[in-house]
């Protein structure tokens, strides 16, 4: 969800300098099932646009309709929808409605924070009851201090907490610059990941011609300088044997969130032999890391479809699932 806030700072960035009041909409708790799950986020503006959603667009009208007493008298408010009776998610929603005007000192944490891939932790207080009062709002927390989004808020006593930890955005780190690289990347931004396209220098690319990447870097494998996190995730698409190799060679010692190798399964073991001929103590754990050839088994043709096929395995990996249908899965699908 870090990605859906940084767009709602960057709304709130542009509305400010208009003098466009904002307030913020957060789901801070639900009772049975709903489209989206406590935590997600909406910023909605006075001139009647909206950032985010709290829903699959059922709810937010009447978000709106709530949330214009905040916008008039400056004080938060916690509402409820009950859709048991009119969606088919069969939960209560609690949103939380708040001015949201975060200062100067506020920006430039959040943003630093988002630029040191650093986790940070929102906290939310409000009661399970139609209700406003000042005692209701948000918190920022980083390891550098705590602010509000509200000038001079304090939280009112024995209310209720949310509390959500908030890691770095998920970052897709694409070595290779083919059109199926080029796939990858629109619909890996699509879902909110930064993107970063790593090319041969003597491949004449450049950054627009990857929609949606966030940084373009022109490097060989022994040039490749990037740091890489658990919430990274690394796709080798060179279609060179050649260049696969030196990159596998250079990323040996990494551990991402997820590693893909695109190429069939023959490719794979020929390119996992050289590497143990040339590093025997290479770690084993590593190569049993590689998801090689990448991507889930759905049929996949088109370089579109190898793009969902191999970000349906990157979604599965990092969040610990077990691809499925959903119609066979018992229980609930946010458990």
């Amino acid at each position: 969800m870090t990605h859906e806030l940084k767009q709602i700072f960057k709304a709130f960035e542009a509305a400010n300098t208009k003098n466009i009041p904002c307030v913020l909409a957060t789901v801070v708790a639900l009772d049975g099932s709903s489209y989206r799950r406590p935590g997600v986020r909406m910023l909605l503006l006075e001139d009647g646009s909206s950032i985010g959603a709290v829903s699959g667009g059922c709810v937010e009208k009447e978000v709106f309709k709530q949330a214009e007493s905040v916008f008039t008298t400056k004080i938060p408010k916690v509402m409820t929808y009950d859709g048991r009776y009119r969606l088919g998610c069969e939960g209560i929603l609690y949103i939380l409605l708040e001015p949201f005007n975060p200062n100067e000192t506020f920006l430039t944490k959040f943003w630093n924070s988002i630029d040191r891939r650093e986790p940070f932790t929102f906290q939310s207080f409000y009661e399970k009851e139609h209700i406003e009062g000042k005692g209701f709002g948000s918190l920022f927390k980083t390891e550098d201090g705590t602010l509000s989004l509200q000038l001079e808020f304090k939280p009112k006593d024995d209310v209720l907490l949310f509390e959500e930890e908030l890691n770095p955005c998920s970052r897709m780190i694409i070595i290779g610059a083919e059109h199926d690289a080029v796939q990858l990347c629109s619909f890996a931004s699509m879902m909110g990941w930064e993107v970063t396209i790593v090319a041969n220098p003597k491949e004449e690319k450049s950054i627009i011609n990857f929609v949606g990447a966030s940084q373009f870097v022109n490097a060989e494998a022994e040039t490749l300088d990037i740091k890489i996190d658990d919430h990274t995730a690394i796709v080798l698409m060179t279609h060179s044997y050649v260049k696969d190799l030196q990159f596998l060679m250079r990323l040996k010692d990494e551990n991402p969130g997820y590693f893909g190798l695109l190429g069939p399964a023959r490719r794979r073991e020929k390119l996992f032999n050289e590497l143990l001929e040339r590093y025997q103590d290479i770690s084993e754990d590593f190569l049993e890391s590689i998801h090689g050839p990448a991507g889930l088994d759905i049929g996949a043709e088109t370089p579109q479809e190898i793009a969902i096929a191999v970000m349906g395995e990157i979604l599965a990996v990092i969040n610990k699932r077990e691809p499925q249908l959903l119609k066979k899965r018992v229980g609930r699908i946010h458990s």
